[in-house]
C-alpha cells in the first residue's frame, strides 16, 4: 500500500472485552507468497555427471560456485541452469543429508521462511489498515542483563507508536518459549507498553494459555492493570505461487487415471499424467515412522524462527484420519481433482503424525479397485462352513480387500469383548434377560455386518462433497451347521426367543461395537476405503453420462496396478481365515457367568459385514451446515494449511497440474537457513454363505427375508433425480456374505455359588 500521511481512524486490531483473545468469525481469506523453488520438486538425486557439472563454475569454493550458477540461471531463464544452481546449493550444504531431505527440509523450507511471513504481514496491513505515521514495521528492542550488558534483541513485526503496542504476527499462531521469555523482560523494563499476538490459525489450547499466562504475569507487574497482553485470531490460508515446469516438477500417480497401468488399463493419454498439490506435498514430507516424524518435527521447529510452518508443523496432520472427501473436475483429458480431510494432531511436538504417503496410496488404490472390479466381486465371507469362499480372488489381491477382511475379523473381537458382563452394563443386561436352558442364559447365535447409515453428500459445481459417511452394525439370528467341540448351544430356541435375542443384542451390545467401528483407530483404514467407494460410484455415474479418463479402468477387472503393497505384500486371505477359526476354537474373551447356582466359563469369537445407503442433503441445508466448505475445498488445492472455519481439521487437495511453458520462475533461496531469535457383495446376504455370481453379472442375490433397502441410492443432489451412488444391485460396499456365528464353550466349574 502507498505511504499514508495519516493513520486511519479504524486502523488496528479489535479487542475482546471479555478475555485476552479476540476471535474473528469471518470466513478464511487467502494470502499469497512466492515459492518458485517448488517447481523443481521433481529433481532426483544428482548423478555423478550432474555433480561434476554443478561444481564446475568455481571449483573448490562452494559459495562462489553457487553465486556463479545463480547468475547464469537468472540471465538465461532456463530451468536446466536453475537445476544446476539447486544442485550446487545442495553440494555446498555440509550436513550430509540426502538430496530429497535437503530439498524439502532446507531449500524449500528456507524459501518459505523468507517469503511466507512477509506475505502474511502484507495481508494484515491491508485488512487492518496498519498504515500511517503511527505504525512502524520490524522494530527491535535491545535486551540487557542486570549488569547493563546487552544480551540480545527482541524483534517485533510491527509497533504502534500511539498505543505503545508491540505486535507479533504468526501465520501458524505458534509462539515460542524464547520469544515469550523475552517479552517478560521487555514488559518489566518498558512498563507503559503492551503486547499483541495475531495468528492466521486457531490458537491451540496451549497457545491460548501462553497468552493468558503472560497477561496474568504482566498484570501482576503493573498493579492489576488489565489489557496488557492480547491475542487476535483471524483465519487465513497461505497460498504459495508456483508455476510447474514440465520435466522438473513432481507429479504423483495418486488419483491420476492417466498414470495407472496394467494389462488392459494403459495410460489413457490425458493432458497431464499425475497430480500435484498440497495433499501430495504434506504426505510426501511426513515421516514414515513415528521416530522419523519426531526427528522431522524437532528439525522443523529449530529452523522456524518466523513461525511459518503450517499448523502443527510437518507432524501436524493425523494421517490415520485422512479420508477422500471431494472429487470433481472430471472429463476426458481432465483427470480428477480431489480434497482430503484430516484431523489435526493435538500435540504434534511430542506425538507427530506420520505415514502420509502410505495413507494416500491406500485411498488412491481403493478408488481404482472399486472402479476396476465389477461389483459382484465386492464381498468377504468368514464362514466356518465355507473355507473356500472367503473372498473373490482378485479382490483378495488388493489392499481394499485386505482392509475389509481384517475389519471383519476385528469386529468379531470387539463383539466378543462387548458381551463381557464384567466390563459393560449393556452386556450384563443381555445375560440377565436372555432365554435360558437349565438355568443358564443362551448365547447370542447371531451374524452381524457393517453397512452404511445414510451418508450426507452434496453434488454441485461438477463435483461431489462427501460430508459424512457413518457406518452401522446390523445383527440377525443365524443357524449354521458348524459347531465347536465341547460347546453347549441352545439348539431348541423358538423363533420368538431368537427374535428376542436379536433385539436385546441390538439394544444392549451393538451400540458399543458400532461406536468403535465409527471412531476407533483400528477401523480407520476401513473408513478411508469406504469414502473412496462413495467417490468411485460417483465417478462411474459421471462416466456413464460422458466419457472421463476413468473409462478404460471401469469394469476392466484388471487390478494389476493396485495389488497389495508393502508392508502387506505377503498378506493372504487364508491367514485371516486361520486366525478366525483359531478364535472360534479357542475363544477370544473369557468371563464367568453365574446363574441358577452354577458358574460357567464363557468364551466367544466371530463377525460379519456389508452394504451402503446414502441420502443427499438439500442446497439450503448444505450451505447452512457446511458454511464455506466449497471455498475450503478449492483452497485446499492451493494451500497446505487450508482452514475450515475454526475447526481442528485440515483439508488438503491436489489435482492435475496446469503445466507451465518451461520458463524458470526464478528465486533466490539461500542454501541453508540460519535461525536466530529476534524474536500440521453387495447387500450383505443374510444367508450364511453367499454364492458369488458369475463374472460380469451385475445382479446381487437377495437376502432371504430382507427387502431392498429404500435408502440404497446416494440421495438427491438438488435435482429431481437421485444421484444413485449405489446404483441398483451394484451397490455393495464391499462385504458380501460373511457369516457371523458365535459358539459357546462352557465348562462347568462348580455347582454352588
Amino acid at each position: 500500500m502507498p505511504p499514508a500521511a495519516k493513520t486511519p481512524a479504524d486502523s488496528g486490531f479489535p479487542d475482546n472485552l471479555t478475555g485476552p483473545i479476540h476471535k474473528d468469525r469471518a470466513l478464511p481469506k487467502n494470502f499469497e507468497f512466492d515459492l518458485p523453488g517448488q517447481a523443481y520438486d521433481g529433481l532426483q538425486t544428482p548423478t555423478a555427471a550432474e555433480k561434476s557439472k554443478a561444481l564446475s563454475q568455481v571449483p573448490g569454493n562452494p559459495e562462489k560456485n553457487v553465486a556463479a550458477w545463480k547468475k547464469i540461471a537468472d540471465a538465461s531463464g532456463k530451468p536446466a541452469d536453475r537445476a544446476m544452481e539447486i544442485y550446487a546449493r545442495y553440494f555446498a550444504n555440509k550436513e550430509g543429508l540426502n538430496f530429497k531431505h535437503w530439498f524439502d527440509k532446507r531449500y524449500i523450507r528456507n524459501q518459505v521462511n523468507n517469503h511466507k511471513g512477509s506475505g502474511f504481514e502484507r495481508q494484515l496491513v491491508r485488512d487492518y489498515k496498519l498504515i500511517g505515521p503511527d505504525w512502524l514495521c520490524e522494530v527491535s528492542v535491545e535486551l540487557f542483563d542486570q549488569n547493563g550488558e546487552k544480551v540480545g534483541e527482541r524483534r517485533y513485526d510491527a509497533y504502534n507508536k500511539a498505543k505503545k503496542e508491540f505486535n507479533e504476527f504468526k501465520s501458524n499462531s505458534k509462539l515460542t518459549a524464547k520469544q515469550l521469555a523475552n517479552d517478560r523482560v521487555v514488559a518489566r523494563s518498558m512498563s507503559d507498553h503492551t503486547f499483541r499476538y495475531t495468528g492466521a490459525k486457531k490458537f491451540t489450547a496451549g497457545q491460548a494459555k501462553h497468552i493468558a499466562d503472560l497477561e496474568r504475569d504482566v498484570r501482576n507487574m503493573r498493579g492489576g492493570k488489565t489489557g496488557q497482553v492480547r491475542g487476535n485470531q483471524r483465519m487465513y490460508n497461505p497460498v504459495p505461487k508456483t508455476t510447474p515446469i514440465r520435466g522438473y516438477s513432481d507429479h504423483q500417480r495418486w488419483f491420476a487415471p492417466a498414470c495407472q497401468t496394467g494389462t488392459r488399463t494403459m495410460a489413457a493419454g490425458a493432458n497431464t499424467c499425475g497430480t500435484r498439490g498440497p495433499a501430495n506435498e504434506r504426505a510426501l514430507s511426513s515421516g514414515k515412522t513415528l521416530e522419523e516424524a519426531k526427528r522431522f518435527q524437532r528439525d522443523a521447529n529449530r529452523l522456524d524462527p518466523r513461525g511459518t510452518l503450517p499448523r502443527g508443523g510437518p507432524g501436524g496432520v493425523d494421517f490415520t484420519t485422512l479420508e477422500l472427501r471431494y472429487v470433481g473436475g472430471l472429463g476426458k483429458g481432465k483427470g480428477m481433482s480431489y480434497s482430503m480431510k484430516s484431523d489435526q494432531m493435538p500435540d504434534p511436538d511430542s506425538n507427530p503424525g506420520f505415514g502420509g504417503e502410505v495413507r494416500m496410496q491406500l485411498s488412491s488404490d481403493a478408488l481404482f479397485t472399486w472402479l476396476a472390479l465389477t461389483p459382484e466381486k465386492f464381498w468377504v465371507n468368514l464362514n466356518p462352513d465355507q473355507p473356500n469362499k472367503v473372498m473373490d480372488a482378485k479382490f483378495g489381491r488388493t489392499d481394499a480387500g485386505r482392509v475389509l477382511l481384517e475389519a471383519d475379523l476385528e469386529m468379531k473381537h470387539d463383539f466378543s469383548e462387548a458381551v463381557n458382563p464384567d466390563k459393560h452394563p449393556g452386556a450384563q443386561r443381555y445375560w440377565d434377560t436372555a432365554p435360558r436352558r437349565d438355568g443358564m442364559p443362551c448365547f447370542p447365535g447371531v451374524r452381524m455386518w457393517i453397512e452404511p447409515k445414510p451418508a450426507q453428500v452434496r453434488e454441485e459445481d461438477g463435483g461431489i462433497h462427501i460430508l459424512d459417511a457413518p457406518l452401522k452394525v446390523s445383527t440377525q439370528w443365524l443357524d449354521v451347521d458348524y459347531t465347536v467341540p465341547g460347546s453347549t448351544e441352545c439348539t431348541d430356541l423358538s423363533d420368538a426367543e431368537k427374535k428376542a435375542i436379536e433385539r436385546s443384542i441390538a439394544t444392549n451390545v451393538m451400540p458399543l461395537v458400532e461406536e468403535r467401528v465409527n471412531t476407533d483407530r483400528d477401523y480407520a483404514d476401513l473408513r478411508a476405503v469406504y469414502t473412496a467407494r462413495v467417490a468411485a460410484e460417483y465417478i462411474r455415474q459421471q462416466d456413464a453420462k460422458k466419457p472421463t479418463d476413468f473409462r478404460a479402468i471401469i469394469d476392466s477387472n484388471d487390478v494389476t496396478p493396485w495389488t497389495l503393497r508393502d508392508p502387506n505384500k505377503d498378506w493372504t486371505r487364508e491367514q485371516v481365515w486361520n486366525r478366525y477359526m483359531d478364535s472360534i476354537k479357542k475363544g477370544i474373551e473369557w468371563f464367568e457367568l453365574k446363574y441358577g447356582g452354577k458358574v460357567y466359563n464363557q468364551g466367544v469369537g466371530g463377525v460379519d459385514f456389508s452394504k451402503q445407503p446414502k441420502r443427499n442433503i438439500p442446497k439450503a441445508q448444505f450451505e447452512a451446515e457446511n458454511r464455506d466448505l466449497g471455498n475450503t475445498v478449492t483452497n485446499s488445492r492451493k494451500s497446505d494449511d487450508a482452514s475450515y472455519r475454526d475447526l481442528d481439521t485440515v483439508y488438503l487437495g491436489a489435482g492435475p497440474a496446469d503445466e507451465g511453458s518451461g520458463e524458470d520462475p526464478g528465486g533466490d533461496p539461500t542454501p541453508t537457513p540460519t535461525p536466530s531469535d529476534p524474536g500440521k457383495p453387495t447387500d450383505p446376504p443374510s444367508s450364511p454363505a453367499p454364492d458369488p455370481t458369475t463374472p460380469g453379472d451385475r445382479g446381487t442375490p437377495t437376502p432371504p427375508g430382507n427387502r431392498p433397502d429404500p435408502d440404497g441410492d446416494l440421495a438427491d443432489t438438488g435435482s429431481s433425480a437421485p444421484v444413485g451412488l449405489i446404483a441398483g444391485a451394484a451397490a455393495a460396499l464391499a462385504v458380501a456374505g460373511g457369516t457371523l456365528m458365535w459358539w459357546m464353550r462352557r465348562r462347568r466349574r462348580t455347582v454352588q455359588e
